[in-house]
């Protein structure tokens, strides 16, 4: 990646939601960059905030505290006409694709509906010949069009809802687990066409998973979360060779080998329950469940801090491993 320009980066981002018995901080005082024309992966064990982060930085939902710029501006300061003409620069696919885009619209429509919404083309037949273009593109035939989503497998829908994201050329695209409801055979078809079109129109990602294979897969750098709190971002080959967090180290061993001979290897497992996101522990939110736990860790929450070439948030990050 050759291009080093910071699209997207959010300074102290927050989010605290009220619940019935207190309040749950999902996202807590993150601090994150990402540059134009790469993909990022965000990855974390499930309720970790990893989608409360993307939808924070789309600004989907309104953050608590903190700020987030794009391309140079801060989005959290502009008002509603501000923020529907930067929309056109940001989009999202989801991580459903029965439940992401609208069953009463035939393809022509789903993809449409943004193009008419911000008048892109004067005449009908222009707009017309552009979805055509576009849906071929993801790899529907030009000919389904006018077909409605039930009539479509779930890996064709994804591809629908690529094209929807696609419609308005933006800069940045959030996959929210694009992947995971997909068949094993259907996703790497999806993975291959997300890293063609990136390549064609110039996007950047911010791809959202729990699969760290997918991850490893289509991912330039990686951003691990945990509790609300970033611990490790670096390269991806970096991260997956030589984790520095704990946690980080964890999760990768926690990961099915492919290869049978080594599935029975003995693995490092977390011991103990996860910490509740409504009570967090005090330090480092790892360090009830870290067995390289000192007393420090307990008491002061660890900044981020380079080690060789990425950024750790770790009293005590691990040495190498060989």
């Amino acid at each position: 990646m050759e291009d080093k320009r910071i699209l997207v980066s959010a300074k102290n981002l927050t989010k605290t939601f009220k619940v019935k018995n207190g309040t749950v901080k999902a996202v807590g005082g993150v601090d994150i960059e990402i540059y134009k024309g790469e993909t990022l992966a965000l990855v974390g064990e499930s309720g970790c905030g990893k989608s409360t982060l993307g939808r924070l930085l789309l600004r989907l939902i309104e953050p608590t505290f903190g700020e987030v710029m794009f391309d140079g501006k801060n989005i959290t300061a502009m008002n509603h006409k501000e923020m529907q003409q930067m929309r056109r620069q940001m989009q999202i696919v989801f991580q459903d694709p029965y439940s992401s885009i609208d069953p009463r619209f035939s393809v022509k429509r789903i993809i449409g509906e943004p193009l008419k919404a911000y008048k892109v083309f004067q005449t009908k037949k222009e707009q017309e010949a552009y979805i055509r273009e576009l849906v071929e593109k993801v790899g529907i035939h030009k000919e389904d069009m006018e077909r409605y989503p039930h009539q479509f497998s779930g890996g064709q829908r994804q591809r629908i809802g690529i094209a929807r994201a696609l419609a308005l050329k933006p800069q940045l695209i959030v996959c929210d687990e694009p992947v995971s409801a997909l068949d094993v055979s259907i996703q790497a078809q999806t993975l291959n066409l997300l890293h063609d079109l990136q390549e064609e129109f110039n996007l950047t990602y911010l791809f959202i998973s729990h699969d760290l294979a997918v991850v490893r897969y289509i991912s330039d750098r990686v951003c691990v979360m945990f509790l609300g709190k970033i611990c490790e971002i670096g390269d991806t080959e970096d991260i997956y060779r030589n984790p520095r967090h704990p946690y980080t180290y964890f999760l990768l061993s926690s990961t099915p080998k492919p290869d049978p001979l080594k599935r029975k290897e003995d693995k490092e497992i977390l011991s103990g329950e996860a910490p509740s996101p409504m009570n967090p522990p005090s330090g480092c939110r790892f360090h009830t469940r870290c067995p390289y736990a000192k007393e420090i860790c307990a008491k002061e929450e660890p900044a981020p801090e380079m080690v060789e070439g990425r950024l750790v948030a770790c009293h005590f990050p691990l040495k190498e491993l060989k």
